[in-house]
């Protein structure tokens, strides 16, 4: 009875010990985080931050307390990387430690942590290198891949022909062509331009990206614990997803009806056959969870990122219309009129290639990164990040970053030409982030905007139904995401 007692008694009195070895370790740990403004408890820095401006509510902060500095957004703790230096020492330098992923609440509460963007760990690295060699295995880098975006081109153009230089809005002609592109990849087909699931597919994208840029996108970004329960927005944002995730099932049922496996249609069709090759493994990541929301990742983010980029393009165009001219002068001198671009042209086309860059610094289209997390106990300059610990790298800031572009609030082709007028690359260029998590979309992007841009600039001139002064190109909401202005414009034939 006495040695049972003794034996409990030095139990507990070591687990005590553990414990408050814990505590202090953790206590240590804070006491070397980077500084940053005094957080209240469970709203943190609410009271510091706008949410219809957390981008320069952030910036705002980093004057304070430096280009390292800690955050906090209700009860997350966030350590905020601004500038390019900073940035770059993070996600390159120290590439393996923030290599995790952290939160992005209206996206995470569909995926809890399945499938290729916001998995962590073993899960992420499989799923990414699976992805990888697929896209590739479908013509992503090739010229296959090309032929498809000059094919959907065609498309397109035909499309807006028959807008017969009626002023449109032109965010669905963009978001369709789009899309197709990478849907013929995924789905293995492409969609009819009329085609109302494919247009409520593309609402839907839509209605849930822009939430994540909304002052309530941002709310929920802190206090989503408690808002997911409560009527508003969010609820449509996260119905919209589901839209979207169910979709996506339904194709990977289809897919399942008709499988050879000696013969792979698409995406679906190789995630398929890897599954059934690690069925036997109890512990796989290829299974139908991971299965639908990387494709719906792919699905997604090969959409809206590039419609939108062009969007914002077009709008600054119409706003420049000298910038205008010398890309049309620039497309008449080394295509002409009588072939499609093709990617290899660029090679001779620097100021075209200085112009979609700079439509992509300035567009900003994720200002504040998507959240890093580090994945252990990481020392960054003279500070100690505790395991698990999420960062934004604040992508905005390294595409404005004084000391690389000379004017960063304006939109100025220049920044990406040398005195020859030749084309000149940038450390500071980072629209698909950086490191082991950049975006692995990032040529096919690449071609995409290249392509489409000069075909359509080949074809049409754009009018605006305002005078170029007038024109705003300052973004509708500025969050998670950079959402343009609605405008309406004319694609007049040349």
């Amino acid at each position: 009875m006495l040695a049972s007692g003794l034996l409990l008694a030095a139990l507990l009195s070591c687990l005590t010990i553990m414990v408050l070895m814990s505590v202090w370790r953790q206590r240590k740990l804070l006491g070397k985080m980077p500084p940053g403004p005094p957080a209240l408890p469970f709203i943190g820095n609410y009271l510091q931050l706008n949410t219809e401006q957390m981008y320069s509510s952030l910036m705002k902060i980093s004057e304070r307390y430096g280009p390292v500095f800690t955050v906090h957004l209700g009860t997350r703790r966030v350590v905020v990387l601004c500038g390019h230096d900073a940035v770059k020492e993070a996600l390159v330098d120290q590439a393996e430690e923030f290599s995790g992923r952290g939160e992005q609440a209206t996206f995470n509460r569909l995926s809890k942590g399945y499938g290729l963007l916001f998995s962590n760990g073993e899960r992420a690295k499989q799923l990414r290198h699976f992805s990888i060699s697929t896209l590739r295995d479908f013509g992503v880098g090739k010229q296959g891949i090309e032929e498809r975006i000059q094919e959907e081109a065609g498309f397109l153009l035909e499309a807006l022909r028959g807008t017969s230089g009626a002023f449109i809005d032109p965010t669905f002609f963009l978001s369709l062509t789009v899309s197709n592109v990478i849907s013929s990849i995924v789905f293995g087909d492409r969609f009819d331009y009329e085609d109302r699931e494919f247009l409520s597919l593309l609402r839907m994208m839509q209605g849930s990206f822009q939430f994540t840029a909304t002052s309530t996108g941002q709310l929920y970004e802190m206090f989503s614990s408690v808002m997911k329960h409560l009527p508003g927005p969010q609820q449509q944002a996260f119905k919209e997803l589901q839209g979207l995730e169910a979709f996506i099932a339904k194709k990977v049922e289809q897919n399942q009806r008709t499988l050879d496996p000696n013969s792979p249609r698409d995406f679906i069709d190789s995630f398929l056959i890897r599954m059934q090759e690690e069925q036997k493994h109890p512990h796989t990541e290829f299974h139908l969870k991971n299965l639908v929301l990387t494709t719906l990742s792919l699905f997604f983010a090969g959409t809206q990122t590039v419609s939108m980029t062009l969007r914002h393009g077009f709008l600054l165009l119409m706003k420049h219309p000298d910038v205008e001219a010398k890309v049309h002068a620039e497309i008449d001198r080394v295509v002409g009129k009588n072939r499609q671009p093709k990617f290899e042209d660029r090679a001779k086309m620097p100021y075209t290639e200085a112009v979609i860059h700079e439509i992509q610094r300035f567009g900003d289209m994720i200002p504040m990164g998507v959240a890093r997390r580090v994945t252990k106990d990481t020392k960054f300059r003279n500070f100690l990040l505790p395991k698990g610990t999420e960062v934004f790298p604040m992508l905005g800031s390294v595409l404005r970053d004084p000391k690389f572009f000379s004017n960063p609030g304006d939109f100025n082709p220049q920044h990406f030409l040398d005195e020859k007028g030749q084309f000149k690359k940038s450390d500071a260029f980072v629209p698909f982030s950086i490191g082991k998590r950049y975006c692995l979309g990032e040529g096919l992007a690449r071609m995409e905007l290249f392509l489409l841009l000069t075909t359509i600039m080949q074809n049409f001139r754009f009018k605006s139904s305002q005078a170029p002064k007038d024109i705003d190109v300052s973004p509708k909401h500025v969050g998670f995401a950079t959402i343009p202005r609605n405008y309406t414009m004319s694609f007049l034939p040349r």
